[in-house]
């Protein structure tokens, strides 16, 4: 047990630090020589860096930040048939059960080192692409509805922050329509409303009518991520 739990361990700090990687950051930094927390919203994700740089690097940050959800969850993949190969996995748990809480746990963990990057002082970006590649290791399904409300509510409004708000709250009902496991259900909400205190910022100024659309720079700027 002692060694499965161990392992099971190892996988989701690996999960935390792969989320830490600080895309936006260091692309922002390598392109312009600046520190992108000191820019706009202060956020590291690729909104921020999109008004910082442009689409390009912009949408090479979504990307990346994106696949590095969609590796988190495939480590817990690849964990458990390597584990049942080498007789690892103890024979009092029951391996499906165990799995679906481990794509959860290890959602968590990357979704938390994206936006409190062990590599800039535990700030970050507000979670939104990582949070996508978790939900299409998940189920693609899922991802995509999500990405699809996200994309009519930026289509309607051009307000990227109310559309990744918009998706974080269909995530949960999606997760239900599509009868997915209990775990997954409630890293659907858990995530959710994450993403949803990560932009209380964007909230006020969607509130006060001085959040920027799509082409805009955010005129004041602020410190937090």
């Amino acid at each position: 047990m002692s060694i499965w739990l161990s392992l099971c361990g190892a996988i989701l700090l690996v999960a935390y630090v792969l989320g830490s990687l600080p895309t936006g950051y260091t692309v922002v930094k390598l392109l312009k020589g600046i520190d992108i927390r000191e820019v706009g919203s202060g956020s590291t994700g690729a909104t921020n860096v999109l008004r910082t740089l442009g689409k390009g690097p912009g949408a090479f940050v979504l990307l990346i930040d994106c696949l590095k959800g969609v590796l988190a969850i495939f480590l817990v993949y690849w964990l458990f048939p390597f584990a049942q190969t080498q007789n690892i996995i103890p024979s009092t748990i029951y391996p499906e059960i165990w799995q679906a809480w481990m794509v959860t746990l290890a959602g968590f963990s990357v979704v938390l080192g994206h936006s409190k990057s062990i590599f800039l002082g535990f700030t970050g970006g507000k979670s939104v692409a990582t949070s996508l590649g978790v939900l299409l290791a998940m189920n693609w399904q899922v991802a995509l509805a999500t990405a699809g409300v996200f994309a009519v509510v930026v289509a309607i409004s051009r307000i990227v922050s109310l559309s990744s708000i918009a998706g974080a709250i269909a995530v949960s009902i999606f997760m239900t329509l599509l009868h997915q496991p209990l775990p997954y259900i409630l890293f659907g909400v858990a995530a959710g409303l994450y993403v949803i205190l990560r932009h209380r910022s964007n909230i006020e100024r969607i509130i006060a009518g001085t959040e920027p659309k799509l082409g805009q720079k955010l005129q004041t700027e602020t410190s937090e991520a």
